[in-house]
């Protein structure tokens, strides 16, 4: 059975790192490896009660990260809808090429943080085709965001779907592990900084883009409304978390539901047809439920390697062979460069438990960032990537050649950091 198990999983995985090689679309692929898993696994196994009971438990688990990226995928499409994100560019007027990038990463870092690390390359790759005309200093930037987003986004419960899984389990808490996880995460972010500044000269080329007046339909008073609600619910959600004790999905939706009221209010003057791009149930059709739906496959298919207790023999296998713990997840978290961090942490949570390491311990920490920030090596590596990568056709070797080496220096700058304050201070 485990051999099948194994056969299905990476076999699936392969179809999934190759999907623009096949011309299949990776979520299909992930919904039937997860589905065949479980077939394969309930057929070896005498009690089918068992297998049922245990899906379901681990669906119920699944479940609270996909609503949870639901309410917040559709919480940011309703802000961009509103034009919200507007209204952070036009604060960004630099054309010097060394302070610009600084501008942009710094801007990215914490932008990441609040939003996600996917939503925040989607809005500054669009702000970037504003603001920079040349196609090959445009992709350089761009390539910076990537690695200003992944390194942002992980060292909030919020800021990465791999950091919000390890959240959602109870292997890290809100505020720790953003103290812990900061200080290495910005050094993630500054040590490429200062490399690139050495080779930038110059200013770049603006684009000439004609100014835009609000309408009384969408306003500014609408926009700053709606984008200053959709930021202050998303920061709300581990509050809520934290105070009520209760899932983070639900503080999703409860913010969901708050902004949908929100938008009703301020629009409530307008006729349905005239405001009906600017209603929540459009923005819902805008989400990309295809990775909601990939999520699902994937995250089934590691829940039946772990109840087959394939995961667990593999955690022992590397204690043994690996032995030292900050080899291990460096090791996982270069991996994440090649193989999605989602099922990563996955099989990583399977593998490892909270009777053995409880909530905060050193190997979640690590993991989150590791897994969020080890991504950055290639450009297919993590969510951001492939965004900024379908957007603006950046070539895989091209980013290789002037962005890998950035990233690596930086994923280990902030490895180390976070290994020598652990040591020090801890």
């Amino acid at each position: 059975m485990t051999l099948i198990l194994l056969s299905i999983f990476g076999i699936g995985y392969a179809a999934i790192v190759f999907e623009n090689n096949i011309k299949i679309n990776k979520t299909a692929t992930a919904l039937i490896t997860g589905v065949l898993c479980w077939v394969t696994y309930i057929f070896f196994t005498s009690s089918k009660l068992e297998v049922n009971s245990s899906l379901l438990s681990h669906l119920g688990d699944i479940s609270s990260i996909l609503f949870f990226l639901l309410g917040a995928m559709t919480i940011v499409e309703l802000v961009d809808a509103h034009d919200g994100f507007d209204i952070i560019t036009a604060y960004v007027s630099q054309t010097n090429k060394r302070r610009l990038i600084w501008t942009v990463g710094f801007i990215t870092f914490f932008l990441s943080a609040i939003l996600d690390n996917l939503t925040t390359t989607i809005v500054m790759v669009s702000l970037l085709r504003k603001l920079i005309k040349n196609r090959e200093d445009r992709l350089f930037f761009i390539g910076i965001v990537v690695i200003a987003a992944n390194a942002g986004g992980a060292w909030t419960p919020i800021g990465d779907v791999t950091t919000t899984m390890l959240w959602i389990g109870n292997q890290i808490s809100t505020i720790n592990i953003m103290q812990k996880l900061f200080l290495p995460s910005i050094v993630c972010l500054i040590i490429p900084l200062i490399a690139v500044s050495f080779q930038l000269k110059g200013n770049v080329e603006r684009v000439l883009v004609r100014p835009t007046t609000s309408t009384d339909i969408l306003s500014k008073k609408k926009q700053k409304t709606v984008l200053f609600s959709g930021i202050f619910i998303l920061i709300l959600v581990p509050v809520f978390k934290t105070f009520t004790h209760l899932p983070p999905f639900m503080g999703m939706l409860l913010g969901l539901g708050l902004l949908w009221v929100i938008t009703e209010v301020i629009h409530k003057e307008i006729e349905h047809e005239a405001k009906k791009h600017l209603t929540l149930v459009s923005a819902l059709h805008k989400i990309d439920l295809s990775s909601i739906l990939f999520f699902l496959g994937i995250l089934m298919a590691i829940a039946a390697l772990e109840t087959a207790g394939i995961l667990e023999t593999m955690a022992l296998w590397l204690s043994k062979s690996i032995g030292n713990l900050s080899i291990i997840i460096m090791s996982i978290g270069l991996s994440s460069a090649v193989i999605d961090n989602v099922p990563l942490v996955a099989a990583s949570q399977g593998m490892y438990h909270l009777a053995q390491y409880p909530t905060d311990s050193y190997i979640w920490e690590f993991l989150a960032f590791c897994a969020g920030t080890g991504g950055s090596i290639l450009i297919i590596g993590s969510a951001a990537g492939i965004a900024a990568m379908g957007m603006e056709k950046i070539n895989f070797f091209w980013y290789i050649k002037k962005i890998s080496w950035l990233a690596l220096i930086g994923y280990f700058a902030g490895s180390f950091t976070y290994i020598i304050i652990e040591k020090i201070f801890y």
